[in-house]
């Protein structure tokens, strides 16, 4: 695998190997933060197979290992395959609806296994398309993305601070949530108050002192740490041949293209937060290593392998942006895949703990997106109705799960996640308005122009610093006319009062 890149390519911010002693800190710090949602797939489609609990455990080496080689293969990449950045990959959520379906056929696992295979090579022949539409994901769509993304996270963090088992008796206990509470406050302090080196480790450090502490109030259970295998080699089609249904297929490239949809979003947010170049040559990469770890993931008992949105978070909040800490965080992954104990022993830490971090993991998601929007010019166009529209539409699966309950399912497949409805949205209203402009209105609705200024001839001493004259015309610093009308004639309705500057004299 290509582990520097040429001597003639410029020195990019993913490029800086931290050393060992840094690349497996930082690297374990990326395992726990996303330990969680990949064992959780595992867990409910097990559960849905009736698959008895010692069956259940290997499925989720099986995602842990194959989870790893995938991060290996983005961030390490080889040639054609892997953006270089730094992304954890592992099994993705967005197909668990349509597994349980398949399951629900009777084609048990060897179905989905089967759906997933040929699903997935139809979209390793398809990234080409998606690789092109970079040019449609200005930071007026990646903005609305990378918002969602961190919005879409937090019932997530919110689930773990409560306990993570609602059929627990203490879920949602203040028991629960005050240790969620102490977590996040132990990542404030770590931050604020601790070196550079500790306030980059702040999230992991923060998980183990909250697991000390919750194992003192007695919330956490290290007592199975020492059942069962300490190692194992994963099993090659254990659960059976794949076969091909045709509705199963069918159903699965769906999720394939959600897929597609949602890792070019995190490859793209991830490429904003760490400040790199992300060209349509990268995102393919990127995207053929998704679909390539898909393909294969399957004959090792996993699943559709994607980009983990958490920690594209904790990117944002620790600075690191190495590609070589996440190869690391990888490697952990393939040795809890090898090493049960080590898995039972990263499981034992209490989901309220991982909930307190995941507060500032995924709000600094959300808070990168807004800076992103923050840079969308929204004079005279309809770009701020784009972006109320977008986010709108990535929160309704979250305030309302059932919301698409009654639609066709690959439609309900295909919005039921906020990230890609978003994203979708985003891009087709950018496109709308942005570059089929034929239709659209001179002057955009009052939402948009609502920022519009007029003159009064008696208000001209109240011209703002940049505004100037050309050809008889007042212009802004930003080139725009500003209309100038006499005393006699009546304020506009749809246009904003010019505010003077401090100082100013209105005569």
């Amino acid at each position: 695998m290509t582990t520097a890149t040429r001597a003639t390519d410029p020195i990019r911010p993913e490029d800086e190997n931290l050393g060992l002693g840094a690349n497996l800190a930082y690297g374990f710090q990326h395992v726990l933060t996303m330990y969680g949602g990949i064992i959780a797939v595992p867990l409910i489609i097990g559960e849905a197979a009736g698959l008895p609990a010692n069956e259940t455990g290997l499925l989720i080496t099986a995602c842990l290992f194959m989870g790893g080689l995938a991060t290996m293969l983005q961030t390490l990449g080889v040639p054609f395959f892997g953006c270089r950045l730094p992304l954890v990959q592992g099994v993705s959520f967005s197909g668990v609806a349509t597994m349980i379906a398949i399951l629900g056929t009777g084609g048990g696992l060897p179905a989905v296994f089967g759906a997933v295979i040929v699903a997935s090579l139809i979209g390793l022949l398809i990234t080409p398309i998606f690789s092109r539409v970079i040019r449609f994901f200005p930071p007026l769509v990646t903005g609305c993305v990378i918002t969602t993304i961190g919005l879409t996270l937090m019932p997530v963090a919110a689930f773990w601070a409560m306990g993570g088992n609602p059929s627990a008796p203490d879920f949602g206990s203040v028991g629960n949530i005050s240790l969620a509470a102490m977590t996040l406050l132990i990542v404030l302090l770590l931050s604020k108050l601790g070196s550079a080196s500790i306030s980059r480790l702040s999230i992991l450090l923060a998980i183990i002192i909250g697991t000390i502490i919750a194992a003192a109030m007695g919330h956490a259970d290290f007592s199975t740490v020492g059942e069962g295998e300490v190692f194992a080699l994963p099993s090659l089609f254990h659960f059976g041949m794949p076969t091909f249904q045709t509705a199963a297929i069918i159903s699965m490239v769906i999720v394939i293209l959600v897929t597609l949809v949602e890792t070019s979003a995190d490859i793209l947010a991830v490429g904003d937060i760490i400040e790199t170049k992300v060209d349509s040559r990268r995102l393919g990469d990127g995207l053929r290593a998704d679909m390539l770890s898909s393909l294969i993931a399957p004959i090792f008992g996993s699943f559709t392998q994607s980009a983990f949105a958490q920690n594209v978070g904790l990117v944002a909040v620790t600075g690191v942006k190495s590609r070589y800490v996440v190869a690391f965080g990888g490697l952990i992954l393939i040795a809890l895949g090898l090493l049960p104990v080590m898995g039972r022993l990263v499981a034992a830490v209490p989901p309220a703990v991982l909930g307190g971090a995941g507060m500032v993991l995924f709000g600094t998601v959300a808070a990168s997106g807004i800076r992103t929007l923050a840079k969308v010019n929204y004079e005279n166009n309809m770009n701020l109705i784009i972006v109320a529209t977008a986010i709108g539409a990535g929160m309704i699966p979250i305030v309302a799960p059932k919301f698409y309950e009654h639609f066709p399912v690959w439609f309900a497949t295909i919005f039921h996640s906020g990230i890609s409805s978003a994203a979708l949205v985003a891009i087709v209203l950018n496109l709308l308005f942005n570059h089929f402009t034929l239709g659209n209105p001179d002057q955009p609705s009052v939402f948009a122009a609502g920022g519009g200024r007029y003159l009064r001839v008696s208000d001209l001493a109240k011209l703002n610093e940049g505004d100037h004259v050309i050809n008889g015309k007042v212009m802004d610093k930003d080139g725009q006319e500003i209309p100038v009308i006499g005393d006699e004639h009546p304020e506009p309705e749809q246009h904003a009062v010019l505010h003077t500057k401090p100082g100013l004299s209105s005569t």
